[in-house]
Order: structure tokens, then sequence, then C-alpha cells
């Protein structure tokens, strides 16, 4: 997409939901808010773990990566749409676009990886109990987090590249509210179909080889629990995986469905409700599924509240 293709040629507009003033006005005050809950919440996540030496393992390692990811990735969206939302001016310059698909995309192909990597976890902490800190040493932890981080920079590059190579000549309209794949290749003046073919088997890499592991790793864990015999343990063992299948289902769901469609079948408005599910409400979440019900978390935080307290 090379910025030539039209001669008079300044950036994009992002339409968003610019045929829905009404709307726009709402989703500012909810997107504001669900925002702010959102820097609140995953930072809280990120803080906890490092204050309380309890919350200093594994598990939370990858949380708190998840949850930075998270804070990142919010915040590479929705600042922008919410400029968009209040004003008539809902330009985005050609290099601001390119930096928002890239760095939306380098955190989400991250995500996906990093997903998989604490299933693994999961695994090792229910099936490996006795082994579960050999296997799961901190300089293994650090080499797969960053394993995924580069995984997702070069799944980000990659599609970066391709889709800005498709020629404009001249369109610079995007049908959503920020920059992403689907409504960008909807701009191109020639046939798409390689460049979807590519981006298609790349996506079912970043995407389903994750979900391969995820399955793997739940279904040794389903077949280990249901061999425990007394009650409260298989409770124990769902209860610390439960939390992070329900986020896996919300991330995976969402992602499959704008990635892994034809593109024929994409629909713009289902697109753009989709995305806001997964850049601002699945990240505000995530802090709330992993503390609702993890005693850990909710008493390292009473610890840091009553620290607080105390101090005064």
């Amino acid at each position: 997409m090379d910025p030539k293709n039209g001669s008079s040629f300044t950036g994009f507009i992002l339409l968003g939901f610019s045929d829905r003033p009404q709307l726009e006005r709402v989703l500012f005050v909810v997107l504001l808010i669900f925002y702010l809950l959102t820097l609140l919440g995953n930072t809280g996540i990120i803080a906890l773990s490092r204050l309380d030496p309890h919350l200093q393992t594994p598990m939370y390692f990858f949380l708190s990566n998840l949850s930075f990811l998270d804070l990142c990735y919010t915040t590479s969206t929705v600042p922008q749409l919410l400029v968009d939302l209040r004003g008539p001016d809902k330009s985005i310059s050609f290099a601001g676009c390119v930096a928002q698909l890239f760095v939306s995309l380098w955190l989400g192909s991250t995500e996906c990886i990093l997903l998989g990597v604490m299933a693994f976890d999961r695994y090792a902490a229910v099936c490996r109990p006795l082994h579960y800190t050999v296997i799961m040493h901190p300089r293994l932890c650090a080499l797969m987090a960053s394993a995924s981080w580069f995984i997702g920079f070069v799944n980000s590059s990659l599609h970066t590249v391709l889709i800005f190579l498709v020629p404009l000549c001249g369109r610079n309209k995007i049908d959503h509210f920020f920059c992403e794949i689907p409504p960008l290749l909807k701009l191109a003046c020639v046939d798409t179909t390689v460049y979807e073919s590519e981006l298609f088997s790349v996506s079912v890499m970043i995407l389903l080889i994750p979900v391969a592991l995820i399955t793997f790793s739940y279904g040794q864990i389903v077949r280990v629990v249901l061999a425990i015999k007394s009650a409260s343990g298989r409770r124990k063992a769902f209860g610390t995986c439960g939390s992070h299948l329900t986020v896996v289902s919300l991330f995976y769901g969402t992602g499959i469905y704008i990635y892994l469609q034809p593109s024929n079948n994409y629909s713009q408005d289902q697109g753009k409700f989709i995305s806001l599910f997964y850049t601002i409400v699945t990240p505000m979440v995530n802090p709330v599924i992993y503390t609702l019900r993890n005693k850990d978390v909710m008493g390292a935080m009473r610890k840091v509240l009553c620290r607080g307290y105390d101090s005064r």
C-alpha cells in the first residue's frame, strides 16, 4: 500500500462508527470507563506480582506478561478511537496507520503464543506437581516469554510488509475504527487472493498451533483430575485452570472469527464490534477473571491494602 498510489495521498480516514453519531456519544463514555478499568486492573496485577513474594511464581510471571500485553494492546488502539469519537477529524497518517497495525499485530500474536505457554505451565503444575519447580525453571520461563514476544514480532513484521505492498490507487477510507488487516484489504484495487492466502497460512500457524498445545495440555489435566479421588482436590485443580480457559475462549474465539474466515464472508459491522470486544472488553475482564476465584491474588491485595492503611 504505497502512499504514492494516490497523488494527493496524505493518510487514511478511519470511518469507525461515524454512520451512527448517537452511538458514538455512548461509546465514548463506555470505552473511556472500560479503558480506565483496563489500566487499573492490569497495572494492579503487575504491581501485586512484584510486591507479594507469594506471587513470584511462574504462573504469575506469565500473568504479569499477559497484563502488560493487554495494557499495551489496548493503548495501541483505544486512545485514537476516543479522539475519533469526540471530534470530526478521524484521520490517521500513513506512518501512524503502519505503526498501529504493526504494534497491534505484534501484541496480539504474542498473546496467542503466551496463552499456549500458560497452558503448558498449568499442565506442569497439575500433572507434574513434584517436578513443577524443576520443569518451570525461571530461565525456562524467561526463555518462553521472550520467544512469545519474538515470534509475535516476526509475525507482525511479515503481515505488515505484505499488507502495505498491496496497491491502493488512492483509496484511503478505512471502514473500521483502527488499522486492521481485513478492512485494509478491502481498500485494494487489485486481486488480493494471493495476499489473503499467504496471510491466512501465517494466521493458521499463529492461532492454531497454540490452540493445539492448549488442547493437549488440558486434555492431560482433565485425565489427571478425574483420577483424583477427593472432591476438594478436583475443585482446586479445576479452579487453577478455569480462569485461564475462560481467557483462552474469549481471546481465541474472537481472533479466529476475524482472521480465519473467508474475506467474502467478512461483515464490516460485525468486524467492528468483534474488534471492540477483543481490543477493550477482553483486556478489561482478564484481571477480573484471574482475581475473583484466586485466593492468592485476593490475599495479596488485602495485604497490600492493609499495609498502606497501617502506614498512615
